[in-house]
C-alpha cells in the first residue's frame, strides 16, 4: 500500500515557495557580503587616527564599529595621534597597521625616509581636508600678512596642521620662527585658547565640519581668514609635497552660523587610508570592502565620510595600492 501524504493548501504552498525564495535571496546577499563564503579575518590590528576633537578620530571610531560588524573576531585598537606625519611614521615603523594620513604628509615622509617609506601602501582615498585659519569675529586680522607679530597656534608637533601652516606662512612671506609667536596648540585646545584671548589665531586642517569648531561656534563668534589661489600657486614652488595642495572654496554649508551663506577661499588636500606591504592581503581586502560599503553608515555621523567614493578611492597617489585593496577594486569593477 502506498504511503499517503497530507495535502498542502495553495496558500501554504505559496508561503513555502516564498520562504524558499527568501532563503535564496539571503544566500545571494551573504555571498555578496562574504565573497565565496569566506570566514571573516580575525586577529588584532591598530588603526591610527588623530586628535580626539578632529575628524580623523571621529571617522576612525565609526570605521571601527563598521569593521566589528563585518569582522566580529577582529580586534581593532583605535590609537589617537597628533596627525598625519605621526601616523605615516607609525605605519612605516610597524607600530600601526592602518592609519589616516594626508597625501602631502605621505609625500614628505617619502622624501625624508625613502627606506621605510618603500613599505607604505594605499588602501583608499577618503575625503578632503580644508585648511581653516580661525580668528575672532572682531579681530583686525583679515589676511595672512596681518599675522605678523601675533600669537598663532600652528598645530601640534608631527601634525598635518603644523606641516601645512608653516608652508602657508612661508608662501605669505612670513618666517614661522621669527615673524609670529607660534604656539603648539591643536583643535583640542586651540578653540578655547582663542575664546579666552590667549592666542590671536589658529590654524586647523581637517574635514568639514570639524566637531571642535562646531562646539566653538555654539558660544563664540569667529570667522575664517581666506587663503587666496595665488598663495597656493606660490606654495607649489616649495617642494614636491605641495603639489598635493589645490586652491578651492570651503563650502558655505560647513559652518552655517559662522559663514552666513559665504564660501571661504582656502586649500584642500586629500586624505588616504594607508597600510604596509606586509599586512595580510585578505585582511586588507576586507578592510577596503568595509570602507567603501560603510560610507553611508559612517557618513550619518561624520559628514566628510559621505565623500568616500568607489570611483575615486583607487587614487591613492603618492602610494601604490596594496595588493589586497587592488583585489577588492577589481572584484567590483563593472
Amino acid at each position: 500500500m502506498s504511503p499517503s501524504f497530507p495535502r498542502i493548501g495553495k496558500s501554504r504552498a505559496r508561503a513555502l515557495q516564498g520562504t524558499a525564495a527568501g532563503v535564496v535571496v539571503l544566500g545571494l546577499l551573504l555571498w555578496w557580503l562574504l565573497p565565496l563564503g569566506e570566514e571573516p579575518p580575525s586577529g588584532s590590528i591598530t588603526l591610527n587616527t588623530g586628535t580626539t576633537s578632529g575628524v580623523y578620530y571621529a571617522y576612525g571610531s565609526q570605521l571601527r564599529t563598521a569593521l566589528a560588524k563585518d569582522m566580529p573576531d577582529l580586534d581593532v585598537k583605535l590609537s589617537a595621534s597628533n596627525g598625519s606625519p605621526e601616523n605615516v611614521a607609525r605605519v612605516a615603523a610597524g607600530e600601526a597597521d592602518f592609519a589616516i594620513a594626508a597625501a602631502d604628509a605621505v609625500q614628505t615622509y617619502q622624501a625624508q625616509h625613502p627606506g621605510p617609506a618603500a613599505r607604505l601602501r594605499g588602501v583608499a582615498r577618503l575625503y578632503d581636508d580644508y585648511v581653516q585659519l580661525v580668528v575672532a569675529r572682531d579681530s583686525d586680522i583679515h589676511s595672512l600678512a596681518d599675522l605678523r607679530g601675533r600669537t598663532v597656534a600652528t598645530g601640534l608637533p608631527r601634525s598635518g596642521v603644523r606641516l601645512i601652516a608653516e608652508r602657508v606662512l612661508k608662501a605669505a612671506g612670513l618666517d614661522p620662527a621669527k615673524d609670529i609667536k607660534a604656539v603648539e596648540r591643536g583643535i583640542d585646545t586651540g578653540p578655547e585658547q582663542l575664546k579666552q584671548g590667549k592666542i590671536d589665531a589658529f590654524f586647523w586642517s581637517g574635514g568639514v565640519p570639524t566637531a571642535g569648531l562646531e562646539t566653538l561656534a555654539d558660544g563664540f563668534t569667529f570667522r575664517f581668514v581666506p587663503i587666496s589661489p595665488e598663495l597656493v600657486a606660490k606654495m607649489h614652488d616649495q617642494d614636491d609635497a605641495t603639489g598635493y595642495y589645490r586652491a578651492t572654496n570651503m563650502p558655505e554649508s560647513a559652518y552655517p552660523t559662522i559663514q552666513n551663506g559665504s564660501t571661504v577661499a582656502t586649500i584642500a588636500v586629500s586624505n588616504l587610508l594607508i597600510t604596509r606591504s606586509d599586512v595580510d592581503p585578505r585582511l586588507t581586502e576586507w578592510v577596503t570592502r568595509t570602507v567603501i560599503r560603510s560610507r553611508d553608515l559612517i557618513g550619518a555621523h561624520v559628514h566628510s565620510a559621505q565623500l568616500v567614493d568607489l570611483r575615486t578611492a583607487i587614487y591613492t597617489d603618492p602610494l601604490t595600492l596594496h595588493t589586497g585593496a587592488r583585489r577588492y577594486y577589481r572584484s567590483v569593477k563593472p
